[in-house]
Order: C-alpha cells, then structure tokens, then sequence
C-alpha cells in the first residue's frame, strides 16, 4: 500500500502524464490539418459555382475554359468516394452567376453571363432527384456579379450587379416568380453577402437589407477589404482585407474591430482568394495572386499561389497551415458535412503560356 504522501504524488504524476497527453494529441491534430488531393471534376472551371446538397454531396454548375468555352455542364462531387461525376445540364451555358440551395433541397441558379446574350436574367432550378434542370421566372433585371442569398422566410434575395444597378428582387419558389423589393441605397459589383443570425442579409457594398419590412440601411462601411467575407459562430462577420489589414463587424453594435492580415499577404501577394468558416469557428483563407516583379516590361508577372492561413476570431490572430497542392485563384469552397473543405477549380499559372488558366483539380482540407 502507498501512504498518502506517496498517492499524492502518484495522482500529481498521473495528471501530468495525461496533460501530456492531451497536448502531444492536440498537436499532432494541428499538425495534421492539411490539404490532400482528391478526384478532378471532369471539366476545367473558372467563375463557377459549388453548392452542398442535403445529401451531403456537392453540385458544380457553369464556369469557362478556353477549350469549351462557357460551360452549361453541371457534376456531382460524392465525399464518400472522391470521385466526380456528370449530371444535367444547365439550360444556359454560364459563369459569373449565382447558385442557391432551396428549403426543398433543390438549388436556384440565376443569372451570370453568356457567350450570346452578355448579362442573364433567367433562372434555373436542379431536381437532385432527378438530376435535371428546369427554367423558372426569369429575374426583372440581368445580373452578374451580384448576390443571391436565401432569406429565413424560403425566399430568395437577388440584388446588384454590373456595378452599376441598385435594384433587388424576391424570388417565391412556390410560384417561380421574382418580385421587386427596395433598391439599394448604392449599386453593387459583389456577391459578397451573409445572412445574420436576426435574419437581416449584410454585404459589405450596400450593407442591411430587412426581410421583414422589404428594405435596406446603410452601417458604416468597413474600414479594409471587403471580400470574401464569413460569418462567425458568435454572428461577426469577418471579411478580408490587404496589407492594411482586415476588419470585423458586429451588428449589434455596429462597430468594426481591425487586426493584422494573414501572414502570407505582402505588398506583392494576396492568399485570400477563397474563404470558409470551419466547424472550429475558425475561418480557412486560401490561394491568391503573387506579382512578381519585372523590369522589362515593366508590368509584373501575375503568377498563382497555394498559400493558406487559418484566423482565430477569438484571439485575433492567424495561425499558419498548409500549403494547398496546387496554386489557385477563384476557387470555390465548400464545407462538407464530415468538417473537410473542398476546393474545386479556378486558375493556375502555366509556366509554358505564363499566363493563367482554367484548371478542373481539386483537393480537401482536413482541419
């Protein structure tokens, strides 16, 4: 038997095993997170969009490359296999458009442009079911570059545009049909928008528009960036910056809160392409654009890169994290439901033109 000096003892060294323990395993979960490479989509993407499906499994639509030009072909990325594989057609070939995931677990794709036309006003929706698509009410206004985002109440919010219109529209899913709403207090070139935890839609261009009475307020203007922006657990929106800086916004105060950038933006180099809040409650930044200097011509050489960073709303602070396995810019993230990120498409730098091209790889982040 121990006497009770030499139990103490042994309960205070057990306590430091285990805390051992436990910061030998959270490091090595740290260490872990990682980008890996998963199945490419079967077409090269740029401009494209990517939506989560109820059942877990994600839709790309649209985009262009320089083989086929803007893209009405659509695919299905299943997590449990990796694997890509094609579904319907869209109705319009498109890039720059918006997609939205209805209450009923069909998705809304509007607008963008075409090839033809320029600036579109129709819409679309895809039956996961049975993996076509069907033209619904077409949008007042022709769009891209706008937001789209749903509203608490099932409808869906679609404003701005160009960067010249300040005109927004409801879209009613039980009828196919878009209904005007208040124009906005100043026209929008972003699809930069959240929907805050009181159910009011905040993007940085045009600031609040209230489901509940039909109309927009403006709140200060941040001081840095702009774009992409995330939602925090807490409701904050974060939203990325430059080297001045990021900023934070609190709606119930309506106060901003600035910090320092992710360590892998210079003066010559952004890595905020792409941006998505984690179940952690961190928010993952990856992929960007780094210049490099030349002196003749004196333009720079705009080349790719992988970088990434993950911030810590609570500290304030950016932590380092791996490098993705290809350099990208305007790629799209989605949060799976098993907590991975997937990024899909955008552009790389290709050495042997020296100019950026379309890409179809893809690749999963494991916090």
């Amino acid at each position: 038997m121990f006497s009770r000096n030499e139990q103490r003892l042994l309960h205070h060294l057990l306590v430091f095993i285990a805390a051992l323990g436990l910061a030998a395993s959270t490091a090595s979960t740290a260490l872990a997170a990682s980008f890996n490479t998963t199945g490419s989509m079967n077409a090269e993407r740029v401009y494209h969009t990517a939506t989560r499906l109820t059942n877990g499994e994600v839709l790309v639509t649209g985009g262009e490359n320089p083989k086929d030009g803007y893209l009405a072909s659509a695919e299905l990325y299943d997590p449990a296999t990796g694997h890509w594989t094609l579904t319907g057609s869209l109705t319009v070939p498109r890039i720059k458009h918006d997609a939205v995931l209805l209450q009923n677990g069909q998705v809304l794709v509007a607008g963008g442009y075409n090839l033809r036309s320029g600036p579109l006003a129709s819409a679309e929706r895809y039956d996961p079911a049975s993996g076509t698509w069907t033209a619904t009410g077409s949008m007042a206004t022709s769009r891209a570059d706008f937001l789209m985002i749903l509203l608490p109440n099932g409808e869906v919010l679609a404003a701005g545009g160009g960067g010249s219109s300040t005109s927004a529209e409801l879209y009613d899913p039980a009828t196919g049909t878009w209904t005007a709403t208040q124009n906005m207090p100043s026209s929008s070139f972003s699809d930069a928008a959240v929907l805050l935890q009181n159910g009011d839609v905040y993007s940085p261009s045009v600031n609040l528009y209230h489901p509940a009475t039909g109309t927009w307020t403006t709140t200060s203007a941040p001081p840095v960036g702009g774009s992409p922006i995330a939602l925090l657990p807490n409701g904050n929106v974060w939203t990325a910056g430059s080297l001045q800086g990021e900023s934070l916004y609190n709606p119930s105060t309506n106060q901003w809160i600035t910090f320092a950038p992710p360590p892998c933006t210079t003066t010559q180099q952004g890595c905020e392409s792409a941006a998505m809040t984690l179940e952690t409650g961190m928010v993952l930044v990856a992929g960007g654009i780094t210049e490099i200097p030349r002196t003749y011509p004196a333009q720079p050489i705009k080349q790719t890169n992988g970088f990434a960073a993950v911030f810590n709303p609570l500290t304030l602070t950016w932590g380092k994290t791996s490098s993705m396995k290809q350099s990208r810019f305007l790629e799209t993230m989605t949060l799976l439901l098993n907590g991975q990120v997937l990024v899909a498409g955008g552009e790389t730098f290709e050495k042997s033109s020296g100019s950026l091209v379309p890409i179809s790889s893809a690749e999963l982040y494991t916090p």
